[in-house]
């Protein structure tokens, strides 16, 4: 197993499209982990979700978060990040970073579409500062 660089890490976090697994502190202190689609801002994790989800309700009462990328393929490798949410409620960049993300994962043909969809009022940006980030690779080495 070895550490990854800077530059590996913001590689494998954006040459293809991996879900990320973002865990919230729910209000009596219990864990939820949900997938979510993100893209970077430089080193911050930006996603969206519904003003009234469980992540965005955790968020708003607490706003440590950590998110887990992994390689699920031989000799595996992951990205661990850790850090502070912050909500964006009827931000003007939302119909841009929903369409961002969006063709990270449906591809640019369906990148309008659902970056329309999912910056519809109600939906928020979360932006996720880092505070601490453990990425690993070859672990089955």
């Amino acid at each position: 197993m070895r550490e990854i660089d800077n530059k590996e890490r913001r590689t494998f976090l954006l040459e293809r499209a991996r879900t990320a697994s973002l865990a919230t502190v729910r209000e009596d202190g219990r864990p939820h982990v949900a997938p979510v689609w993100f893209d970077l801002d430089g080193d911050v994790v930006v996603f969206t979700t519904w003003h009234a989800s469980v992540k965005a309700r955790n968020i708003r009462s607490n706003d440590s978060v950590s998110l887990c990328v992994d390689d699920e393929e031989p000799p595996f490798a992951f990205v661990l990040i850790e850090g502070r949410a912050r909500l964006g409620e009827e931000d003007p960049d939302l119909l841009y970073w929903a369409t961002r993300i969006a063709g990270r994962y449906m591809g640019e043909d369906l990148a309008e579409s659902y970056g329309k969809r999912n910056s519809v009022p109600g939906e928020l940006l979360v932006w996720v500062d880092p505070t601490n980030i453990v990425a690993r690779a070859n672990i089955a080495d």
